[in-house]
């Protein structure tokens, strides 16, 4: 429900961001008018000891998102993969969010297992570990498989996690279009869009059959790809509420000390990251969308583990191209091929100027590229051009914006493990070979073999699909005869006697 009656936890809401310091960050975030301002801070104020303290080391609005719970833990998570709703500084804040919640009890896990799995844990494992992560959404614990003692790691949504977030999603939506209603500025933000966004997230991975859905189809495209692993789905003891993956046993990509203990080579570990994304991202169109430290880890043989397929992202295969060749376009620094790119995928109007566009381009080029190697960022080049076409007149592209946020966070963690790593050198070979199978006359025939097969499936209705067109264009349907106005005046006064004869007749009866 959406009412009014959400203003009570609102409050509770606003109180605990006027009490972290929150409530500021993100108003500006939101670039909220002064009526919006002053009806939220003097709505709040008075009930600031209502609010939660939170934990004073961080900052305002991971501390407030924090204190408030899972729902606005995951809320926070997910505006931080939209810096062009929050801001680039908010959205660095937000990134700092971690999925470290007390766990639930292990009877409540058990329980929950043998509810959708049908069968005891003592019947399905021999082993089965206290939490060893506690997220906003879900807990994770290491077990033993009976029939085989193989290591799994099951990960069991919290019990009645989906009822509290359908109320916490309510309350947000009655937010969202209170802002829009108070602050006609924000509605270039779609406050309302930006819910709609969380809340399919949300539901999602809240149905664990899903997030398996994506470990498999991740696994099966890299499959053949050296270095790189994703943890096997076993089916057989997951389910909407249970997922069970083969347990991932290494060193966190983020400890440095660890990995140069074990004898890993940093330098290689860091390439192969960012060119493992880049090949999912440009070769399958399907990307994990979160590959931070926390969710890669290294293997004893040097293979990097990925895993947590809450957030996955993909790319159709023109814009696979389209993107491509923009990459390619500035790695060779040809600006005017970039400029076009843009102007042929339609990214921008065509009564723009393409020598103008390719002018502003190069701003945004020369200055990355006259930095040193190991200042040289793609995510950062990825953000400046976003900002170019959209004074050109470019919308945002929704797909791309994951992609930004993701190339980000995966360039974070190659330079943690290699600070002076070249991004460029490092995904020029990946770029030049994607550009070698999809762009050019292999790749034409490729795509004309795609065609034909469609085409030949629908061989057999082809000929009448083409005589039924040619009928219709040859014999267009005639025009509706317009009513005129004094028929349709007529018909009304005849019903409005109609009904007027027959309540006088009802009175008289009565």
């Amino acid at each position: 429900m959406r009412g009014p009656h959400n203003i009570i936890r609102l409050i509770r809401t606003g109180a605990t961001l006027e009490r972290t310091g929150a409530m500021k960050v993100v108003l500006d975030a939101f670039d909220a008018g002064p009526l919006l301002r002053i009806t939220f801070r003097s709505l709040v104020w008075p009930f600031q000891w209502l609010g939660f303290k939170g934990d004073v080391t961080m900052p305002p609005a991971p501390r407030a998102l924090t204190a408030l719970g899972p729902a606005y833990i995951k809320f926070g998570q997910v505006l931080s993969t939209r810096p062009d709703v929050v801001g680039d500084e908010l959205a660095v804040q937000l990134r700092v969010l971690q999925d470290k919640l007390p766990p639930f009890s292990m009877k409540a896990a058990k329980a929950e297992v043998k509810r959708e799995l049908g069968q005891s844990v003592e019947e399905l494992f021999t082993s089965f570990s206290e939490p060893v992560a506690a997220a906003s959404l879900a807990q994770v614990h290491k077990a033993h498989v009976a029939d085989s003692d193989d290591a799994v790691a099951v990960k069991i949504l919290r019990p009645r996690i989906e009822r509290a977030f359908r109320k916490d999603v309510d309350a947000f939506y009655f937010a969202a279009r209170a802002i829009e209603l108070l602050s006609p500025a924000s509605r270039r933000l779609r406050p309302m869009d930006v819910i709609e966004h969380f809340e399919g997230v949300v539901l999602g991975e809240l149905d664990l059959r899903l997030e398996s859905s994506a470990a498999s189809e991740f696994a099966a495209n890299t499959s053949k790809d050296a270095g790189f692993e994703v943890p096997n789905v076993r089916w057989r003891l997951s389910s909407r509420r249970v997922m069970t993956l083969d347990w991932a046993e290494g060193i966190s990509i983020g400890d440095n000390d660890g990995l140069d203990a074990a004898g890993h080579d940093r330098r290689a570990l860091a390439a192969r990251v960012l060119q493992m994304f880049l090949n999912h991202a440009l070769r399958d169109g399907y990307f994990h969308g979160d590959m931070h430290q926390g969710n890669l880890k290294v293997a004893e043989n040097g293979d990097i583990i990925a895993y947590d397929f809450g957030i996955m992202g993909r790319i159709d295969a023109y814009t696979r191209r389209v993107y491509a060749e923009i990459l390619f376009g500035f790695i060779r620094k040809d600006y005017k091929r970039v400029a076009e790119v843009h102007f042929e995928a339609g990214y921008v109007p065509a009564d723009q100027d393409v020598d103008e566009f390719a002018r502003a381009l190069r701003a945004v080029g020369e200055p990355i590229f006259g930095m040193d190697a190991s200042r040289i960022s793609m995510g950062r080049l990825l953000s400046y051009l976003f900002e170019v076409t959209e004074r050109f007149g470019m919308e945002t592209r929704t797909e791309l914006i994951l992609l930004q946020r993701t190339m980000v966070v995966v360039e974070g963690v190659a330079r943690s493990l290699d600070p002076h790593m070249n991004i460029w050198h490092v995904a020029q070979p990946i770029v030049e070979n994607y550009i070698k199978e999809s762009i050019g006359p292999k790749a034409l025939l490729k795509d004309l073999g795609k065609t034909l097969i469609v085409l030949s499936r629908f061989g057999p209705q082809l000929p009448a699909i083409a005589e039924a067109a040619l009928i219709r264009r040859n014999n267009p349907p005639p025009p509706p005869k317009p009513q005129r106005r004094l028929a349709r005046l007529a018909w009304f006064s005849l019903g409005a006697v109609i009904a007027a004869g027959a309540t006088l007749g009802l009175q008289h009866f009565l």
